[in-house]
């Protein structure tokens, strides 16, 4: 039998085999397609794209830091400057085990419990930081073994930084301010308001006073450098750089010379002076005491010295000339005096008996004046000469609270002055209004008593009674209060001065502020109570005592300052202008606890009108500056 023969449809294979090619070549066309389209994609629709990431894997951007700008007095002399200097810092991300870093690191260089404190510290409160200090201010001998063992320690290096130096350590702190490492907050609001890129690369931004308020003239704008990087990171070569651009300089209104002295003159008590230029608005000093050392807060400031500031009884972070409120006592006279005259409830020649005491009609409680017995006969220029507080009383009585408010509200008393420093406090100049809105009482009688000689609500700050003298030693005229005269561009150098800006002149018949004017001159004569400080001077000042009640008397004691423990007692306070004809200067002085403003505050007037006009230092000073230019030339 022979073997079957399968017959091949030939042309049915060779059609099918033609078909598998077709579509095999069809589907390697598509792929060809695809991928043809991918290299498009890529090279030329996305090519800018990924041709900015090539270069950003290439190329990296530097931040370089500018220099932060001067402070000086209105004289020069630097308040705030900058120095260089290495520091050791740690990128906290690229190390495994912290601790254990840390332990080794201390065998290279030396690292002290405040050093971990501080470090730990600014590792809780900067969790977006690249790198924070371990250690400042590093030596040539600490730099070098660092370098020598720098392999063993990835994520710590040596950075080379500018920090800021307070030549005047304590002395206008609170005006000149400090700055201190960036925090994760200080970022936040950067960004919000759109100076975050400026700020690449910085460490430090100001906190208070001139640091912070003039933040964005002093800081600069940060510049860069193109830098080409190898695949491990490292620098090859500069491509480009873009040069920083240093922080414009602050030459201020301060007198550091006279700071000191009005400083000196304080010893240790506590309290504030303003002295304000009565014809521009310049603060020519501005003491809070104490004070505290603004190169404690540059780089961190140790838990130690933190505690020892932030709890001292005495407060030294308090800037009271700008956020201290205190009752103005009795150095609110000469505003209600202006006020009686103004609003014609007294004239010149008016007349009350004083017998010691004034009793609101209807009731048989007594407010009684400071002086036993009495002041007798006193018209309106005895009451200030005497500071005669049962006049104020009368007087108070018949002006009434609104009318009070309405009229002194225009020195300044009870609102910020606007000052170019930030955290003023508003202090008080209450009304009806506001106490129905503040405690939701009416207001009586009795508390209009109080406010008449500068006490009960009334809370003044002492930058406000300087600004307030100062209007009244310039005839009614007020000038904004400021602190920065001049700013200097650093890349120019061209100065620009800050203007004077005359706010308002009050509306006022001349002879009323004369008849006040007068009697604050003799306020400081014979007689006044401010006799004995003014005695011998080579000028004529005009000024008012003050005593700031602290605590609260019963009706039928009396103040006894040896029997009240000292934080208790009264504060001292005083105003003044000079020369009196023609003043040059006014200011303000708050002793806390000092007592009487004659005997305790008024003295330190006198020095600091004595330098400021004659140029006249303390006889212990003057002392000592003999000593100090004998031993110089004797070398």
């Amino acid at each position: 039998m022979k073997p079957t023969v399968e017959l091949r449809n030939h042309p049915l294979e060779l059609y099918k085999f033609r078909r598998r090619l077709a579509f095999s070549a069809g589907f390697i066309l598509l792929l060809f397609l695809a991928l043809l389209s991918r290299f498009f994609y890529l090279q030329v629709t996305q090519g800018e794209h990924y041709h900015t990431l090539a270069e950003a894997n290439r190329i990296s951007i530097a931040p370089l830091v500018p220099n932060r700008g001067l402070i000086l007095d209105r004289n020069g002399k630097i308040l705030a400057q900058n120095y260089s200097t290495y520091t050791l810092e740690i990128t906290p991300n690229k190390i495994q085990d912290l601790e254990s870093t840390l332990e080794e690191l201390a065998t290279i260089i030396e690292i002290t419990p405040g050093d971990l404190e501080q470090f730990r510290k600014l590792l809780r409160e900067n969790k977006r930081f690249k790198s924070l200090p371990i250690r400042n201010r590093l030596t040539d001998k600490e730099v070098a073994r660092f370098a020598a063992h720098r392999y063993r320690f990835p994520g710590i290096e040596i950075q080379a930084r500018i920090l800021r130096y307070y030549p005047y350590g304590e002395l206008a702190s609170h005006v000149v301010g400090y700055i201190s490492r960036i925090s994760d907050k200080d970022l936040e609001y950067l960004e919000q308001s759109g100076e975050l890129d400026n700020y690449r690369g910085s460490h430090f931004i100001g906190r208070i006073g001139i640091e912070q308020s003039y933040e964005k003239e002093l800081h600069g704008i940060t510049g860069f450098d193109e830098v080409e990087t190898d695949a491990a990171g490292r620098s090859i070569r500069v491509l480009s750089r873009t040069p920083p651009v240093s922080g414009n300089n602050l030459l201020l209104t301060l007198d550091i010379n006279l700071q000191q002295v009005a400083d000196d003159a304080f010893g240790n008590r506590r309290g504030a002076l303003v002295a304000i230029d009565p014809n521009n608005g310049e603060v020519l000093a501005f003491v809070s005491k104490p004070g505290f050392d603004a190169n404690l807060f540059v780089g961190g400031i140790d838990h130690k010295n933190w505690n020892l500031l932030n709890n001292s009884i005495d407060r030294p972070l308090n800037n009271r000339a700008l956020r201290g409120v205190y009752p103005p006592g009795s150095t609110f006279k000469p505003f209600m005096a202006l006020a009686a005259l103004e609003l014609g409830l007294r004239s010149p020649g008016y007349a009350i008996s004083d017998i010691g005491y004034f009793t609101l009609p209807g009731s048989e409680r007594r407010y009684r004046d400071w002086k036993v017995g009495g002041h007798g006969r006193v018209d309106l220029h005895k009451s200030l000469v005497v500071s005669c507080d049962t006049y104020y009383y009368s007087l108070a009585h018949d002006m009434g609270i609104d009318r009070i408010h309405s009229y002194i509200k225009q020195f300044g008393l009870g609102k910020k002055t606007g000052i170019d420093i930030f955290g003023e406090i508003e202090g008080l100049l209450p009304s009806q209004e506001w106490k129905m809105r503040r405690h939701n009482q009416r207001w009586y009688a009795g508390d209009t008593i109080s406010v008449g000689i500068g006490q009960g609500y009334v809370l003044t700050t002492p930058l406000q009674l300087a600004f307030a003298t100062a209007i009244i030693a310039n005839h009614g005229t007020a000038y904004q209060p400021h602190l920065v005269k001049q700013i200097t561009n650093s890349q120019t150098d061209t100065a620009r001065e800050l203007s004077k800006q005359k706010l308002y002149t009050i509306n006022h018949q001349p002879q009323n502020m004369e008849l006040v004017r007068k009697a604050m001159v003799d306020v400081t004569r014979p007689g006044g109570t401010a006799a004995n400080s003014a005695a011998g001077a080579e000028y004529t000042f005009a000024g008012k005592t003050g005593t700031s009640q602290v605590i609260g008397i019963k009706q039928n004691e009396r103040y006894k300052e040896e029997l009240v423990a000292e934080r208790h007692r009264d504060h001292a306070m005083f105003v003044a202008y000079a020369p009196a004809e023609n003043p040059t200067i006014a200011l303000a002085i708050l002793v806390e606890n000092g007592g009487s403003g004659g005997s305790t505050a008024a003295p330190i007037a006198r020095q600091v009108l004595d330098y400021f006009l004659l140029g006249k230092l303390p006889v212990s000073k003057e002392a000592e500056s003999v000593a100090v230019s004998a031993h110089t030339h004797d070398h």
